[in-house]
C-alpha cells in the first residue's frame, strides 16, 4: 500500500523548507541504516550551523523511528505529540518550535503536514509506516554521502593546521632560544629589532581555530625570521671563533706557520686563512662586519687586548646551556622528567631527576659519577639528558659508552653540548 504525503502548506514558505522538501524525496529513493546517517551528520553538525538544543531534538526524533524506516522506498517520519517531545527535551513549545525550524532550514529534517495540521501515523502488520503527517527525516539520507566527504575535508584541514601548529611551535621555540643566547652571551647583534619581530608575530597567532592559509602564512614568516636570526648568531659566532683560534703572539704565529710547513720553506705561496679575524688582505666590507659585531671596534692595535677579554667572556656565557633548551630539545627526557617530579624549577631539580633516569638506559653510577666529577653536575645533566633522548629514539646503543666518549670530548676541548641541542631543534622543524 503506498505511503500517502502531502505537501506543507501550514508554515511560512522559504527556500530552506523548499530544499529539504527536495532532499526528502530523494532520500526516500536510497536506502541508509539510521546510525550511519547520524554518525555522519554529528561529525559536521557544529560546521553546518547546528545548535546542541538542535542535536538533542535530532536524537529524540531518531529514537522514535524503526530501522525499517530508513530502507529504500521509505521515509522516516516522526508524528511525535508537542507534549512528548517537550517531556523528552525540557524545551519549552517556542524553543521545540525554533530548534525544529533550524533543523529545516539547515537541510536536515523536513516537515510533512497533514490537511488539518495535526500529527500521525500508522503502520502496517510488519510495522512499515503506511501514512504519517510530521517531521521526515529522509534529508539525513540524501545527504550522508555529502556529510561523509565534508568530515574527510574537515579531518585533513585539522590535521595540516595541526601540522603548520607545530611547525609554527618549533620555529618559535629557536627563534626565542637563539635570541636569548645571543642576549646572554652579550653578543653583538640587531637582536632588539628581532625581539620586537618576534612579538609581533606572536600577537598574530591565532587565539582560535583558523585556517589553515592563515597559519601558513604565518609559518612562512616565523621561518624567514628564523632564518634571519640564525644568519647573525651564525656571523657573529664565526667572528668570535676565529679571534679564538687566532695565535697571541708572532712567536705562536711564527709556530703555528712551521707546524704548516715542517720544512720551512720560504718560497711557497702564502696561504690565506679565510677564518682569521684579520687577514693579510682585506676589503671596506669586511672591516664594517667586524665592528659591527665587535663591541666599541677600534684599530688593530688598540683592540687586541679588549677583545680578547670579550671573547672569553662571550665563550663563559655561551657555554651555559638554558633548562628550556634542554627540555624542548629532548621531548622524551622531559617527559619522563616531570612525570616523576612534577614541575622541575631549576637545575637543581633536573639534576636529581637524571640520577633517577639514570638507570633505566643502562648508564653505571660510576659512569655518572665521573661525568659528574670532569663535567660538573649542569653539564653532566644535560649530557645525560641528551644520551636518554638519543636511546629512546634508538640513535645510542649504549648510553654508558656514549656517556664516557662525551666526558673525553670534554678533556680534549671538542665537547660542543650547545650544538647538539639547537640541533636537534632544527631537526624538530623539518
Amino acid at each position: 500500500m503506498p505511503i500517502a504525503w502531502q505537501p506543507s502548506g501550514w508554515r511560512k514558505a522559504s527556500a530552506g523548507l523548499a530544499a529539504a522538501e527536495q532532499l526528502a524525496q530523494a532520500g526516500e529513493q536510497v536506502g541508509v541504516p539510521k546510525t550511519r546517517a547520524f554518525v555522519a551528520l554529528k561529525r559536521v553538525g557544529a560546521y553546518i550551523g547546528l545548535k546542541a538544543g538542535d542535536m538533542l531534538l535530532l536524537d529524540t526524533l531518531g529514537a522514535f523511528t524503526q530501522a525499517q524506516d530508513w530502507e529504500e522506498g521509505q521515509r522516516p517520519i516522526v508524528w511525535a505529540s508537542n507534549a512528548y517531545l517537550m517531556e523528552q527535551t525540557g524545551f519549552s513549545l517556542s524553543a521545540l518550535k525554533r530548534h525544529a525550524r533550524r533543523l529545516a532550514e539547515i537541510g536536515v529534517i523536513s516537515f510533512q503536514d497533514s490537511p488539518n495540521g495535526k500529527r500521525w501515523g500508522r503502520r502496517d502488520a510488519e510495522g512499515r509506516i503506511v501514512e504519517a503527517y510530521g517531521f521526515d527525516l529522509s534529508p539525513l539520507s540524501a545527504r550522508v554521502e555529502e556529510f561523509e566527504e565534508l568530515y574527510a575535508d574537515l579531518q585533513a584541514e585539522r590535521e595540516l593546521c595541526q601540522r603548520l601548529k607545530r611547525q609554527i611551535t618549533v620555529a618559535r621555540r629557536m627563534i626565542r632560544a637563539r635570541i636569548e643566547a645571543a642576549v646572554s652571551s652579550a653578543l653583538r647583534g640587531p637582536w632588539t629589532q628581532f625581539t620586537r619581530l618576534f612579538e609581533e608575530l606572536l600577537d598574530r597567532l591565532p587565539r582560535r581555530h583558523e585556517a589553515s592559509e592563515q597559519l601558513a602564512r604565518l609559518l612562512t614568516w616565523f621561518k624567514e625570521l628564523q632564518e634571519r636570526v640564525e644568519a647573525a648568531y651564525l656571523k657573529v659566532t664565526q667572528v668570535v671563533e676565529s679571534v679564538e683560534n687566532r695565535p697571541k703572539t708572532k712567536e705562536q704565529a711564527s709556530e703555528k706557520t712551521q707546524k704548516m710547513n715542517p720544512r720551512e720553506v720560504i718560497s711557497d705561496p702564502h696561504i690565506l686563512v679565510t677564518t682569521q679575524l684579520n687577514p693579510v688582505i682585506r676589503n671596506s666590507s669586511e672591516n664594517e662586519e667586524v665592528t659591527a659585531v665587535v663591541p666599541n671596534a677600534q684599530p688593530e692595535d688598540q683592540v687586541d687586548g679588549e677583545l680578547e677579554e670579550w671573547v672569553a667572556e662571550v665563550r663563559k656565557k655561551r657555554a651555559a646551556l638554558d633548562l628550556p633548551t634542554v627540555m624542548q630539545a629532548c621531548p622524551e627526557f622531559a617527559s619522563w622528567a616531570r612525570n616523576m617530579d612534577g614541575f622541575l624549577k631549576d637545575w637543581g631539580d633536573l639534576h636529581r631527576v637524571a640520577g633517577q633516569l639514570r638507570p633505566m638506559i643502562g648508564v653505571s653510577e660510576h659512569a655518572w659519577n665521573v661525568a659528574q666529577d670532569r663535567l660538573g653536575k649542569q653539564v653532566a645533566t644535560a649530557a645525560l639528558a641528551l644520551v636518554f633522548e638519543k636511546h629512546c629514539a634508538g640513535e645510542v646503543s649504549s648510553p654508558g659508552g656514549y656517556l664516557r666518549g662525551m666526558v673525553e670530548k670534554a678533556g680534549a676541548g671538542e665537547l660542543h653540548l650547545e650544538r647538539s641541542f639547537y640541533g636537534r631543534l632544527s631537526g624538530q622543524a623539518a
